[in-house]
C-alpha cells in the first residue's frame, strides 16, 4: 500500500490555513473566535472544534493502525482556533514520523475497530478506502463548511490546499 500520509498532510495543512483565515476574519469583525469554534451546521452535529479534532483523529489513527503502531492519545482539550491549529500541527508531526516502511504490509493487516455500537475487522485497504478516508474527509469538509457558513471568505482552493 502506498502511504496515505501525503493525502492527510495536504488536507490538514489546508485546514490549518483556513483556521488562520477564520481567525483573521473574527478579528476584523470583532467576533469571538470561541463562538466560531463552537459553531455547528445543525444542532445535532459536532461543532467546528470537534470536527477538526475528529479529522485529526482519523489521520493519526489510520497512519498508526496501517503501520501496526499504537494510536497516540490526543485529549480533546482545544477551545480556541490557535489550539486547533496546534492540534493539526501535532497530528501532522506524528503522521510524518510514522515509519513509511510499515505501509508495505498494510494491505495484509487486519484493522480491528471498536465503535460505540459495533466492532469492525477490516483488511487494511478496506479500512483506508472505506472507513478512514471517508470519515477524514467528512469531518474536514464539515469544518470547512462551518467556517464558510459563518461567513469566513473561503473557496474551494482553500479546502484543496497547495
Amino acid at each position: 500500500m502506498q502511504s496515505p500520509v501525503p493525502t492527510f498532510e495536504r488536507t490538514l495543512t489546508a485546514m490549518s490555513a483556513c483556521l488562520d483565515k477564520a481567525e483573521a476574519w473574527c478579528a476584523e469583525r470583532g467576533v469571538d473566535p470561541a463562538v466560531l469554534a463552537g459553531s455547528r451546521l445543525f444542532p445535532d452535529m459536532f461543532p467546528l472544534a470537534k470536527q477538526v479534532q475528529v479529522a485529526c483523529d482519523h489521520a493519526k489513527g489510520a497512519a498508526a493502525r496501517l503501520t501496526g503502531a499504537d494510536v497516540p492519545n490526543h485529549p480533546d482539550t482545544e477551545v480556541t482556533l490557535a489550539d486547533l491549529r496546534a492540534r493539526i500541527a501535532k497530528t501532522v508531526s506524528y503522521i510524518n514520523g510514522v515509519d513509511a516502511a510499515g505501509f508495505a504490509t498494510a494491505d495484509d493487516r487486519t484493522i480491528n475497530l471498536k465503535l460505540r455500537t459495533r466492532e469492525l475487522n477490516l483488511p487494511g485497504t478496506v479500512y483506508l478506502s472505506g472507513f478512514a478516508l471517508p470519515n477524514f474527509y467528512f469531518h474536514a469538509t464539515t469544518a470547512y463548511n462551518i467556517m464558510r457558513h459563518n461567513g469566513v471568505p473561503l473557496g474551494k482552493g482553500d479546502f484543496m490546499g497547495a
